[in-house]
């Protein structure tokens, strides 16, 4: 077990424990409804809900990308109703996030608290299919609990648009495109109106951080995966939306590579500004 990450052994021991809270972040971009069926039909013991679309982005406008931030203090509401405190003289409750993706949206919420200023966040290492190999599931839905939770966002940890422009060209400055390859070449996209990536960026697919059963690579693994940016002053990390992109950059945290960054509007954001300047023409 490391900081950022917990096994379903740790998580059974502790599953009771008053201060770990645990969240089902399931979902299917595909099918929007698909992770809150998944999670009445069946979900780890205790667990609560928080859906990509209505709970950890914010809403879509025309710029900005497909998954906007969530505003912090509406985030923050939602996290105090599953007994989540985060500032003394509560102590901080430990939140353990599951999926069923390989953590591309386990990892969103934990980047989002760390983002809020909330350190004691951890994934689950193999995601929902870990737990369901060995220990029991629940249907029951919890009622509302009180936690006290007040977001410090950092805000460093953020880029936009204009930043990347700014940004991605200086000597010891890395852009790392987070899609698969083929999107990346421009050879597939099943999502935005336009194929390619951003000029300059290097590609680091985010499944390449877990293994096919979505456990993640152990440190020396990760540390390798990685050693080529190991010395950047500086690493900004997107995706399609934001939402991916955190894997990468819980990967860089295990690795202990301190210096990610994230484009939450990621390509989708990049596509409508590219739209505007094609329609402009």
């Amino acid at each position: 077990m490391t900081s950022s990450v917990v096994s379903a052994a740790w998580l059974n021991e502790h599953l009771h424990d008053s201060q770990v809270a645990i969240v089902d972040c399931r979902f299917s971009l595909m099918q929007p409804e698909l992770g809150q069926q998944q999670y009445q039909a069946s979900h780890i013991p205790g667990a609560y809900f928080l859906d990509l679309n209505q709970d950890l982005s914010g809403p879509v406008e025309k710029h900005g990308g497909r998954h906007p931030l969530p505003d912090g203090a509406i985030l923050a509401g939602k996290l105090e109703t599953m007994g989540i405190s985060s500032n003394p003289p509560a102590e901080p409750t430990l939140v353990v996030a599951y999926d069923d993706s390989r953590q591309a949206f386990a990892a969103r919420l934990w980047w989002l608290l760390r983002h809020l200023g909330h350190e004691h966040v951890a994934v689950l290492d193999g995601g929902f299919a870990a737990w369901a190999a060995g220990y029991a599931v629940s249907t029951e839905i919890h009622a509302p609990k009180a936690g006290k939770f007040i977001p410090e966002p950092h805000l460093e940890q953020v880029v936009d648009i204009e930043q990347v422009k700014e940004r991605k060209d200086l000597p010891g400055v890395v852009l790392v495109d987070s899609r698969e390859g083929d999107r990346y070449r421009g050879e597939r996209e099943p999502i935005d109106p336009i194929a390619g990536h951003i000029p300059s960026a290097v590609n680091y697919p985010w499944q390449g951080v877990t293994n096919d059963q979505g456990y993640l690579l152990p440190a020396a693994e990760q540390r390798q995966h990685w050693t080529k940016l190991a010395q950047a002053e500086e690493i900004l990390v997107y995706c399609g939306s934001g939402v991916t992109a955190c894997v990468n950059l819980l990967s860089l945290e295990l690795a202990g590579i301190q210096t990610g960054r994230l484009y939450p509007g990621g390509w989708s954001d990049w596509c409508s500004h590219l739209e505007r300047i094609k329609d402009e023409g």
